[in-house]
């Protein structure tokens, strides 16, 4: 097995060094080799994505992915803008289907912003489409306007745009997940004004017809962004376009506690995939040791069992992280009263020590 790490900006030195810490006690058969990508990548080579970093995630097995990103970028020309790096690789890899499971553990009920009763027990599947939409369509650009309301003002513009296999493909992503768990999924659009979505609905109902078994259920956006906040539960998979999921997904992970807690799959046809925290770069807390790893760690537990093929490693993770909340260790955006606060360094000592077997909480001391 061959991981290719990719720990990016910001915070995402800080948690893949934590993640590769877990990985490394699991008596794994595997090597690695890191590369930069994002800021560090332009500052270094001139690009967010030099083509040694490509090639290495294009020879890899799978892809282990920390953040990018950086407000001293943001005058940057579009295309060498650090995130442009992440877009690059789910291009080029053809990483279409993202998975984003939001999991409110039992230990983290009282950290979500919705009352304990409303997220004991979630377990939502967000299934995102990820290389089409507006984020890829084209044409795009800046103009000076031939029509419209204020015809010789200067405009900017993007095109959303979907075609028959990019949504066939999805859906079968969604109703084959769906078959493994609690067989329902919503698919989420905007079919009421938006002819790109009449669209992903008209497509997305044909393909159910494949799975009588799976019951869908078609919901505007506007009106998931409100569910899910007011019954959260009554999801189970969600499939939607590219910028739709972006936007819910993030909505979803606040009902686990914290973004720092949700995990991320992005895999390509063959289940080959990037695993990446669902957050950002957090350069405000960059080095000061304060971010929690544990949805880095989480991510490379995905890895081990979509594409490497490590169910069991999969599993000690999971069951490690487990063991540490129960412990009452928390990084600060987890914290709440009668927890101990622990720092990044401190919460990837106790999952490797409870991945090891021993007492996650006993050597760890609280910070401030």
């Amino acid at each position: 097995m061959k991981i290719a790490i990719l720990p990016g900006d910001g915070i995402g030195t800080e948690i893949v060094e934590q993640a590769v810490r877990v990985l490394d006690v699991l008596d794994l058969n595997y090597e690695s080799e890191t590369a930069l990508v994002g800021g560090a990548a332009y500052e270094a080579h001139g690009h967010p994505l030099p083509d040694r970093t490509l090639q290495l995630a294009k020879d890899a097995d799978a892809v282990l992915f920390g953040a990018v990103g950086d407000w001293k970028y943001d005058k940057l020309e579009r295309q060498y803008r650090p995130e442009q790096a992440i877009l690059g690789l789910r291009k080029h890899l053809g990483l279409f289907a993202n998975f984003r499971p939001a999991l409110c553990y039992e230990q983290l009920t009282h950290a979500s912003s919705l009352k304990p009763e409303l997220v004991a027990g979630l377990d939502i599947l967000i299934i995102r489409e990820l290389t089409g939409d507006i984020y890829f369509g084209q044409p795009r650009g800046r103009r000076t306007a031939v029509d419209g309301h204020f015809p010789g003002a200067e405009e900017a513009f993007d095109t959303m745009r979907y075609s028959r296999p990019e949504i066939e493909r999805i859906a079968h992503v969604a109703f084959q997940a769906a078959r493994k768990r609690s067989k329902k999924v919503t698919s989420v659009d905007k079919a009421n004004v938006l002819e790109t979505f009449q669209f992903w609905k008209d497509v997305v109902t044909e393909v159910h017809a494949q799975y009588p078994d799976v019951e869908l259920q078609h919901m505007y956006v506007d009106n998931a962004a409100m569910q899910l906040v007011k019954a959260p539960k009554a999801f189970d998979v969600v499939v939607t376009g590219n910028m739709f999921g972006d936007i819910l997904s993030d909505e979803a992970a606040m009902l686990t506690g914290s973004i720092g807690m949700l995990p991320s799959a992005s895999l390509d046809k063959n289940g080959k995939g990037l695993y990446e925290p669902s957050h950002g770069s957090a350069p405000d807390i960059a080095g000061k040791g304060v971010a929690n790893p544990l949805a880095t760690i989480l991510s490379a537990a995905m890895m081990l069992r979509f594409t490497l093929n490590q169910p069991a490693a999969a599993d000690r993770i999971d069951t490690a992280v487990k063991a540490v909340l129960a412990a009452g260790l928390r990084t600060r955006d987890i914290w709440s009263e009668g927890t101990t606060q622990v720092g990044t360094r401190e919460m990837g000592d106790a999952v490797v020590a409870a991945v090891l077997g021993q007492s996650a909480g006993k050597t760890i001391t609280k910070t401030t």
